[in-house]
């Protein structure tokens, strides 16, 4: 079993700061929307941004899978009323010469073996797809 363990403070006005291991991140905590810094919604989207792109790492060791980059976009939809993420659409692309076969089955792993990926499609709609990243994109 691991154990995480993070330290976030607020202070008066909306700023706040969380702490893991020795790296810090801002976000806005303030009660409307400070356009500067992430908030706790993008935060949880870049979670799980974060996650998928250490699988992607993880499993290129693991299966044998070369790559060159990655790169992952995120769109979350959250409701109003309760106030909740009800779809997450990602779009994850790596730059690798691997056949679509290995492609689909790397994929596979990112979604079946991530603590985030894990989390959120218990809780709401989790699509998206892994593609072969494309020449616009260089």
């Amino acid at each position: 079993m691991s154990e995480y363990n993070i330290k976030a403070t607020l202070k008066q006005g909306g700023e706040a700061i969380v702490t893991a291991n020795a790296s810090s991140i801002e976000f806005d905590a303030t009660s409307g929307r400070d356009n500067m810094l992430p908030n706790p919604a993008e935060l949880l989207l870049t979670s799980l941004a974060a996650c998928m792109l250490k699988n992607v790492q993880r499993y290129s060791e693991i299966l044998h899978l070369p790559y060159r980059k990655a790169q992952i976009s995120i769109h979350g939809i959250r409701n109003e009323n309760p106030p909740a993420m009800s779809t997450i659409v990602y779009h994850l692309e790596v730059d690798s010469d691997i056949d679509e076969r290995k492609l689909e089955m790397w994929h596979k792993n990112i979604l079946k073996f991530g603590t985030i990926t894990n989390t959120l499609a218990k809780a709401c709609k989790l699509k998206g797809k892994m593609v072969k990243w494309t020449e616009q994109n260089q």
